[in-house]
């Protein structure tokens, strides 16, 4: 079965200096039909003004994935890590027992727009990490690219959580066909352009997630880039 969630049906918060839509109930907005995908709490599509940012705050018992689309995103962290995220690169940090962190735009000029991903760990407590790895397009194009994973496989960033998260760029005319093991589940995200997933065609910020399905088949539109999430 294959269950759309379409970008105009999303949340949506915009602060100025923040605009955001929540794939998944977030913050002030809640949706009961859309909560959460098994172990994926959050898919929020953030946009950030030039010079805004999230001020320090803490995290606990999470995995934290960001994915930049356009601009960069700067970092600090109370385990010590600084450090700029580009387009193309992608962050993990395990919260675990604790941390505090801040985010803000590098660009004094311009907007950072990206995808935060929150996945539930597999146990409370871990101890807290940070990873952060770059993805070519070239890695990423008619192809599905593990960016990370619980097994590092192709040496992905590592989750502490039974997860696989897939990259991929199709332009027209390129497909990939991923084979879904029995009772997992898969969730699809349209980062931006146009693909299509088997007979659906999907759009910048469409969602659809899969259960009781053998294998999906992805075909590139308009230069379609999508995050594919393959959970336990």
């Amino acid at each position: 079965m294959i269950t759309l969630r379409k970008a105009h049906e999303r949340g949506r918060a915009n602060h100025g200096w923040l605009d955001t839509y929540f794939t998944f109930s977030f913050a002030e907005y809640h949706d009961p039909k859309h909560v959460r995908f098994g172990p994926l709490r959050v898919i929020n599509d953030d946009t950030i003004a030039a010079g805004g940012g999230f001020g320090t705050h803490p995290h606990n018992d999470m995995e934290i994935i960001t994915y930049v689309l356009d601009g960069a995103l700067e970092h600090k962290d109370s385990m010590g890590t600084t450090s700029v995220i580009h387009a193309g690169e992608v962050q993990k940090m395990t919260a675990g027992s604790g941390i505090t962190h801040s985010e803000y735009n590098h660009s004094k000029t311009d907007p950072v727009h990206l995808l935060q991903i929150w996945i539930f760990p597999r146990e409370k407590g871990l101890e807290p990490g940070y990873e952060e790895k770059a993805y070519s397009d070239e890695m990423k194009t008619g192809r599905l690219c593990p960016i990370v994973s619980f097994d590092r496989r192709e040496d992905s960033l590592e989750i502490q959580q039974d997860a696989v998260v897939y990259a991929s760029m199709l332009g027209t005319g390129e497909t990939v066909e991923h084979a879904i093991e029995p009772g997992r589940r898969v969730w699809v995200h349209v980062a931006r352009g146009q693909v299509k997933l088997n007979d659906i065609d999907l759009e910048a910020g469409d969602g659809a997630g899969i259960t009781g399905e053998t294998d999906i088949v992805l075909a590139g539109r308009n230069r379609g880039e999508i995050l594919l999430f393959d959970l336990g």
